[in-house]
């Protein structure tokens, strides 16, 4: 068998990065005045920060650089481990929660899905919720990019887990020559974009802890709040503005932005196809519900009806799940259409989940393509895509991606009706979870969560989740035998 021992060495490395956001809540709890919590927090820092050690000393003469196969074991094993401590805190900190419940929960959480299995969050301390929505933060842009910035300092390359940790197709395409800066490029523009969102909140009305925690829910298009009825909570025009600018923005390829920052042009976003077609969709989408709503007076007015429409398409495409009405009551065209968005609508290097709108693209071209050498069978007609030719490897792989994304979403979906659920609530709950949006609909719709399910379907949920996050083929592909063999 293969030796993964170099890639454990590198996992303690992580483990002791991870560590250190416990503080994060500890400080918050201190701030709350919740005593009893300090010492979870504490406690939860100890646990990992120890086992990182024990880890790197254990495989201290196992260093060595990593190879492509060692790149898919240490993605799977962070997103994996990572949430295993994440949950700690929550398994010990809220009554009565099973350790099934809290994994989902971390989970959820470090893949900005935002599927949740508790109520009461208004209740809830304030380091609890600070934790779960800081969770979406620091997994938004991908845990692995963090590491990549970091490990090379540590002697260990990064190439490999940049390959594959990045979302969409287009993974060997470099912003810079050296990894390590792409990296911390990325994260430039995540964190500027974050402190612009904390500071809006907070104009718009937000006290500073909701700002903080809604920031971490907004730039990440994770969608965790710390009120059950999401940002209905404030019913505000000025709050939900603030949040549609910036699911907007982060819903667009963080390289773009990167790219504009150095050539200090908007040209790239403006001549960006798939940009253009995130916009497209998107206008299209508001303009049909909204007309929806007014025509069959679901509210008063239609302005009315198109801030409703807007907020909730653009909070749904973006996967970030965000919620100001119970939409599950629309008429059924409106629901379903949003969960249909959020399985492709955000781009390829956004903090989005989904199939990307690249990938969509690139799938209507193809079709196009057949079409065509049906009635002319010789004729030359390569797919284009932004005035560059897409070659047929990559084609051949976005429909190999696209084979397996639809017989995930069916096996799931099978298990799911196996055990028990009803059909809507089960595909929705596996489509919102692979694809990272969060709400689906039936039980777990906006006016409901993931709390009323069995063990059993929560650890599907969770493992759709992580093969979502993580894209399907860097987890899929530890389930075959040539990965395993020398």
């Amino acid at each position: 068998m293969y030796n993964f021992l170099p890639v454990f060495a590198a996992l303690s490395r992580v483990l002791i990065v991870f560590s250190v956001m416990f503080l994060v809540p500890w400080a918050w709890s201190w701030w709350g005045d919740e005593h009893r919590l300090q010492e979870v927090w504490l406690g939860s820092f100890g646990v990992t920060l120890l086992s990182g050690l024990g880890l790197m000393w254990y495989t201290q003469s196992h260093r060595r650089e990593l190879m492509p196969k060692d790149g898919f074991m240490l993605v799977n094993l962070v997103w994996a481990v990572l949430p295993a401590y994440a949950a700690l805190p929550l398994w010990v900190g809220i009554p009565d929660m099973s350790w099934t419940d809290a994994y989902f929960e971390a989970v959820s959480g470090l893949t900005a899905t935002g599927a949740t299995v508790l109520s009461g969050l208004d209740t809830l301390p304030l380091a609890i919720n600070v934790w779960r929505c800081f969770l979406q933060l620091f997994g938004g842009l991908g845990i692995m990019l963090l590491v990549v910035a970091i490990l090379p300092l540590l002697g260990l390359g990064g190439v490999q887990l940049y390959k594959a940790e990045t979302p969409g197709p287009m993974k060997d395409a470099k912003l810079t020559p050296r990894i390590a800066e792409t990296a911390r490029g990325l994260w430039g523009v995540y964190f500027v974009l974050s402190a612009s969102c904390f500071l809006a909140y907070r104009w718009a009305g937000m006290s500073w802890s909701d700002a903080f925690m809604h920031m971490s829910t907004t730039v990440s298009l994770g969608g965790f709040s710390s009120h059950d009825a999401s940002l209905g909570f404030w019913d505000s025009t000025r709050i939900e503005s603030v949040a549609m600018v910036f699911m907007l923005l982060a819903g667009v390829s963080f390289a773009r932005y990167f790219i504009v920052w150095r050539s200090r042009s908007l040209m790239t976003l403006v001549r960006d196809v798939e940009v253009r077609a995130y916009f497209g969709v998107l206008l299209v989408s508001v303009g049909l519900v909204s007309a929806l709503l007014a025509v069959n007076a679901v509210v008063p007015t239609f302005p009315e009806a198109l801030r409703v429409s807007a907020f909730q398409i653009v909070s749904l495409a973006t996967t970030t799940g965000y919620s100001s009405v119970d939409y599950a009551l629309w008429p059924a065209f409106a629901p379903v259409l949003l969960v249909m968005l959020g399985c492709f609508v955000s781009c390829a290097g956004s903090t989005g989940g989904g199939i990307k709108m690249v990938r969509m693209i690139m799938l209507v071209k193809q079709a196009r393509r057949e079409l065509i050498r049906a009635i002319h069978p010789r004729v030359v007609n390569p797919v284009h895509l932004g005035g560059q030719t897409i070659a047929n490897g990559v084609l051949m792989s976005v429909m190999a991606f696209m084979l397996i994304y639809g017989a995930t979403i069916l096996v799931l979906t099978m298990l799911m009706l196996y055990s028990g659920l009803d059909i809507v609530t089960a595909f929705t709950a596996v489509v919102a979870c692979v694809n990272n949006i969060g709400p689906g609909l039936g039980a777990v719709g906006p006016a409901g969560n993931y709390g009323g399910l069995t063990d059993f379907q929560t650890w599907i949920c969770t493992f759709g989740m992580m093969l979502g996050r993580l894209e399907l083929l860097s987890v899929l592909v530890l389930f075959t035998a040539q990965f395993w063999r020398k």
